[in-house]
């Protein structure tokens, strides 16, 4: 079954995960994100869900700011011929559409098909943001308790340098 932003709001009071969240309208892209989302702090995100040829999932979390060039990143995954997934298989994956891609969708993936990469220069701030499975919310919490999330999970975290990466 799939789960719900309250189910995941639940989910953070039983796992005593601090958070403050944000409503407003829905956002889209990074261009909608960076006019509509007001005075929230931390770092800012955009969330890459992605399939190779053999059908393996990955989820890429990173600063909105990041320009990646596939071709150069899937040699770091192991893969080869990167593509964005179907709103199909995000809804089934991680229950969530396009627009409201996020690693708080690993919640919804029980199987364990997504392999899981963050951007390691989000470890440099304080807070980090992500849409709550939906996207006229944001969720904004401490690095150190989405790490908690990402653990409670079982999910394994693979920390990723993507300067190295970028479009050039």
């Amino acid at each position: 079954m799939i789960q719900t932003r309250e189910y995941l709001l639940e989910y953070f009071e039983k796992k005593n995960i601090e958070y403050k969240e944000y409503s407003h309208e829905k956002l889209f892209t990074v261009k909608d994100s960076k006019k509509l989302r007001g005075a929230i702090a931390g770092a800012h995100t955009k969330n890459l869900f992605l399939k190779d040829k053999k059908n393996n999932l990955f989820l890429i979390s990173c600063l909105e700011s990041r320009m990646i060039d596939l071709k150069k990143v899937r040699s770091a995954l192991l893969a080869k011929n990167l593509s964005f997934c179907s709103e199909n298989i995000l809804l089934k994956v991680l229950g969530v559409g396009a627009g409201s891609v996020t690693p708080f969708g690993l919640i919804n993936d029980i199987e364990k098909k997504t392999k899981f990469y963050f951007d390691k220069s989000i470890l440099d701030f304080e807070t980090v943001n992500f849409h709550p499975l939906i996207n006229n919310y944001t969720v904004n919490m401490s690095v150190k308790n989405f790490m908690n999330f990402i653990k409670s999970l079982n999910v394994e975290l693979h920390l990723i340098n993507l300067e190295v990466y970028r479009v050039e």
